[in-house]
């Protein structure tokens, strides 16, 4: 087991933290959004469907000594003791990967990188097929795609796709305003968004879009909420999950932010603009703050019958006393809060208390500090 490995990118969606991660791409053929750093200096490829199988083999024999192992010391088919073991030290990134998502189940698969709709209709499918043939347990297979590879797509090819086991996508939309689209480089326009997301749901294949919190900056943040709503509102997602901006120094947009070309909202006016989003939504998706960056990660809820849940837990921090605001709004930055509730344990009052002596000057918070914390987590 030692010397198995398969190749793994970067990143991966939140829920599909305790997936199997295949890589089926290799970067986005995209790669120009300011307000993104992952794959920059890095060139797209499609890899070999040959060369994908051969890691899907690989994940396979490293289940199976996981597997043995399992049975030789006594547990059977329950392989999460093992697994937990392996998970503690493993050898390499790919056998940790193999034992997470046995210890999880071994249920989900996540195909990896930005794009994997991108591939030729066939070979994706012949992927997927493959995968599930190998894995019989899998029960769902996810992946990346863009709104604008979408509409290329003919319908008739997504449901083949989800025909051979595409159970969901995860396009990220960011906003639904033209003139954003445009500033940051999206590559694609509201109208686009709108065809290619429609297609998806029309496929059968879930659909999740992405919308990050304050793109519109302190100038275009109620275009941002009302167009972005009105973009989902035509699409019709099974999931909505939002992001809240954070900006890292590889960035483009970092480059407009320190010219003052572009100013980034704060914490507060992006709560204003996302009750404005939520407000505006007429869906029947669920929406989900399931990233570390967004300021209240319990406005969730599945709409429209939770919308009035959600903007209640917005408005509950907006009428917050100035101070209390402040003081939240570290404790989060700082990982110690999750929730406003949180704020009513002592002991995490008192470690934020420590830190607000440190960075909190006359009740306010410099804004750069709050910035700093937030990139941490991207």
């Amino acid at each position: 087991m030692l010397s198995y490995s398969f190749e793994i990118g970067p990143i991966r969606p939140p829920s599909e933290a305790h997936s199997l991660l295949i890589r089926a791409t290799r970067n986005c053929p995209w790669n120009r959004c300011k307000f993104c750093h992952t794959y920059k200096d890095e060139r797209f490829q499609l890899r070999p469907v040959a060369e994908i199988k051969q890691d899907i083999s690989t994940a396979k024999a490293i289940q199976d000594v996981i597997k043995e192992l399992a049975w030789r010391n006594g547990y059977g088919t329950d392989l999460t003791q093992v697994a937990g073991a392996v998970m503690s030290n493993p050898p390499n990134e790919s056998v940790f990967n193999v034992a997470l998502w046995l210890h999880s189940g071994g249920e989900n698969t996540f195909l990896q990188d930005a794009n994997t709709l991108i591939m030729r209709t066939p070979e994706l499918c012949e992927v997927i097929r493959f995968l599930k043939e190998t894995f019989p347990g899998i029960k769902r297979v996810t992946s990346y795609g863009r709104s604008h590879t979408a509409m290329k797509k003919s319908l008739e090819e997504l449901v083949a796709l989800r025909e051979a086991g595409l159970s969901r996508l995860h396009i990220g939309l960011e906003s639904g305003y033209d003139p954003i689209l445009d500033y940051m480089d999206k590559g694609v326009t509201a109208a686009a968004h709108i065809a290619g997301g429609r297609k998806v749901v029309e496929s059968g294949i879930s659909l999740c879009e992405y919308v990050i919190l304050g793109l519109g900056g302190k100038e275009k943040w109620r275009e941002h909420a009302t167009e972005t709503a009105r973009v989902l509102s035509a699409i019709d997602p099974a999931f909505i999950r939002v992001r809240t901006l954070a900006v890292r120094p590889r960035m483009p947009l970092k480059e407009q932010i320190e010219s003052g070309e572009f100013v980034q909202a704060v914490d507060e006016e992006i709560l204003r603009e996302e009750r404005l989003f939520i407000e505006q939504l007429d869906c029947h998706s669920s929406y989900v703050s399931d990233h570390i960056t967004n300021l209240l990660q319990e406005v969730e809820g599945r709409l429209p019958q939770d919308q009035a849940k959600m903007l209640a837990a917005i408005d509950r921090f907006l009428a917050l006393s100035r101070e209390e605001k402040a003081h939240f709004i570290l404790g989060r930055r700082l990982g110690i809060y999750g929730t406003l509730d949180d704020t009513l344990d002592a002991r995490k009052r008192e470690i934020v208390g420590q830190a607000w002596l440190n960075l909190v000057h006359d009740g306010e918070i410099d804004q750069k500090t709050i910035n700093s914390l937030m990139s941490r987590f991207i």
